[in-house]
């Protein structure tokens, strides 16, 4: 059976000498050594000034929503997971969905304007696949109609935009350490910002508003995480460049064997330089989409329609016309990826494809 994906898993001997550490301290939770050391190494990695490490990516969003004190209407995406939808909702506002660019799969800037209401507060816009959106083009009408703005960049370790972390961009960026992700700590997040108030704002909002033992500053969640999730992300950002680099040569190797297949796939922007954390391939028609997932599950190869359906047709949100996402998400289909999905098994799913295709 080949899944769509598989969690990297590092050498075990490396993550049982953190548990040990962990069990000689025994100090599991509430901003422990290795949760501080995870931060620290990560914003090293990627060149962060500031970032906290949640329990995942979803609360990140939600911690960003509520750190930025926003209210009313925020401009999003319909091509992206529902996490990104349903914390708009989770915390009181209302979406409004801009359609997307169907070369990109990301929110179409030129669509946005026109959408901005009364009470638009923000843009929350996902980097899809990895693939950084339009930043100078968003953040260029944030700035004329003074709306904040939101990345939910769960995708997005490793990709850089103009030669900086994809993360560095917009008011906060939010992404995910989930153990479906390029670089996980088995569920996690983080919240991402250049601004030192809203880094306090969020430290606070991560721990329940504690301020101290026996003194509150605003009202918090438990967005904390564990020692035991810090020390799998501390095994595995050890092997990240390993990671990459195996993620980049099964895709070209996808591309190099995949060319008489009618597809089309996203096209990755000038400046940006992609992780290659997933392979999504477009058809031309819903029709033979789902043809070609049927004839791989009948070989026990499962991809997946990420992201089918678009969020726009959720039922507890307001219906809004999306023709474009609602196109590319009835005809996407995301192909294996993971780091020990060998060229055997790449060479399989890829005869199936160009054999279904033919009958």
């Amino acid at each position: 059976m080949i899944l769509v994906t598989k969690p990297y898993l590092p050498d075990k001997s490396k993550y049982i000498r953190y548990i040990d550490q962990i069990f000689e301290r025994n100090w599991l939770t509430n901003n422990g050594p290795l949760v501080n050391e995870l931060e620290l190494k990560l914003k090293e990695y990627l060149g962060l000034k500031h970032l906290l490490y949640t329990s995942n990516g979803t609360i990140a969003i939600q911690m960003a929503i509520k750190a930025l004190d926003l209210k009313g209407t925020i401009i999003t995406t319909p091509f992206s997971y529902v996490a990104t939808t349903s914390s708009i909702v989770w915390e009181g506002l209302k979406p409004i969905f801009v359609d997307i660019d169907e070369s990109t799969c990301n929110i179409d800037p030129s669509k946005i304007e026109a959408s901005i209401q009364d009470d638009t507060c923000a843009i929350l816009a996902t980097h899809c696949f990895g693939n950084p959106c339009d930043i100078d083009a968003i953040q260029k009408i944030a700035s004329k109609h003074d709306l904040k703005v939101i990345y939910d960049a769960a995708h997005c370790f490793g990709t850089k935009y103009k030669g900086r972390s994809v993360f560095e961009f917009g008011d906060i960026s939010t992404t995910s350490f989930h153990a479906t992700k390029l670089f996980h700590t088995v569920e996690g997040g983080a919240v991402i910002t250049k601004a030192p108030d809203l880094l306090k704002r969020m430290a606070y909002l991560r721990n329940f508003g504690h301020d101290g033992p026996e003194k509150f500053n605003g009202v918090g969640v438990n967005g904390k995480n564990s020692e035991f999730h810090a020390a799998m992300g501390l095994a595995n950002l050890d092997d990240i460049e390993e990671i990459l680099l195996r993620r980049r040569q099964q895709c070209d190797y996808y591309d190099s064997k995949l060319g008489k297949l009618k597809i089309a796939k996203p096209i990755i922007g000038d400046s940006a330089e992609f992780n290659f954390a997933y392979y999504p391939i477009i058809f031309e028609s819903e029709e033979i989409c789902i043809k070609m997932k049927d004839g791989l599950e009948d070989r026990r190869v499962f991809p997946r329609r990420y992201f089918y359906p678009s969020l726009s047709s959720l039922d507890y949100v307001e219906h809004q016309t999306t023709p474009i996402s609602d196109s590319i998400a009835s005809r996407i289909l995301c192909l294996p990826l993971y780091h020990t999905l060998s060229k055997e098994e790449q060479d399989m799913i890829i005869r199936i494809l160009l054999r279904t295709q033919n009958y």
